[in-house]
């Protein structure tokens, strides 16, 4: 992007850190966003699924033209996943496709199947994701029961590490390349596990040196008189995606 004289920035243009509840989609917030202040150009810096929380970047304004360098950093995730029960879409808000009994599987045998996933990998995007197959999502195709050859993805995980073990529920932390989806990871260690699993719970912490600590909650941000001194302006924003 093309730096832009401050003289020609308003108020508005620039990064707005939201702590997303889980519920609604990334799009239902920016509309909130777009509605509530009036705002008419109005972006997000990468989707977060309706049941995830935590970080989702919104893009003011001319900080809509800084998309690209939002989406492009790194992730960090704090999740949970299930044991022993599989989904159709890897996560909550999926059909359970498959149960088996997962209490003979130890933390140290999930904490070695998360390792054995660090590095460089492809990846197999789930059917029920947004990526498109000749224009169309895959979600839409896997709700008519369709399943279709989809290329796998370069990622790479820096860390995923075990952070607490109460069976059949692991929490953990993973630190990942952009695109990388999270409940794939979890289905993958549950597959490798023998006894299947999903994810139950998912919030992104960071993207690159943005961190959810410094975001908002949706619900004060909405009821708010103005975005006076919660917007961060591009100037400022700029040097955090170098």
């Amino acid at each position: 992007m093309a730096a832009l004289p401050l003289a020609l920035l308003g108020p508005h243009d620039g990064l707005l850190l939201v702590d997303k509840p889980s519920g609604p989609t990334s799009h239902d917030v920016v509309a909130q966003i777009r509605r509530r202040f009036r705002i008419p150009k109005v972006g997000h810096g990468g989707t977060l699924d309706p049941m995830a929380t935590g970080l989702l970047v919104i893009l003011l304004g001319k900080g809509t033209k800084i998309s690209d360098r939002v989406m492009g950093h790194d992730k960090t995730y704090e999740a949970t996943l299930r044991l022993g029960v599989e989904t159709d879409s890897q996560d909550a808000d999926g059909r359970i496709v498959a149960e088996k009994d997962a209490a003979a599987v130890t933390a140290e045998q999930v904490a070695a199947q998360m390792q054995a996933r660090l590095g460089d990998q492809m990846q197999m995007p789930p059917m029920v994701s947004a990526i498109k197959i000749k224009g169309v999502p895959l979600y839409k195709l896997a709700r008519k029961g369709e399943t279709v050859e989809r290329p796998p993805k370069l990622i790479h995980v820096y860390r995923f590490d075990l952070l607490d073990f109460t069976p059949p529920d692991v929490r953990f932390v993973v630190e990942c390349t952009k695109g990388t989806y999270v409940r794939t990871l979890a289905h993958d260690v549950g597959q490798s596990l023998g006894v299947g699993a999903h994810l139950v719970q998912l919030r992104r912490a960071k993207i690159g040196q943005l961190d959810v600590a410094r975001a908002h909650p949706l619900a004060e941000l909405l009821e708010a008189p103005s975005l006076d001194g919660k917007v961060i302006p591009l100037a400022a924003a700029l040097p955090l995606l170098s």
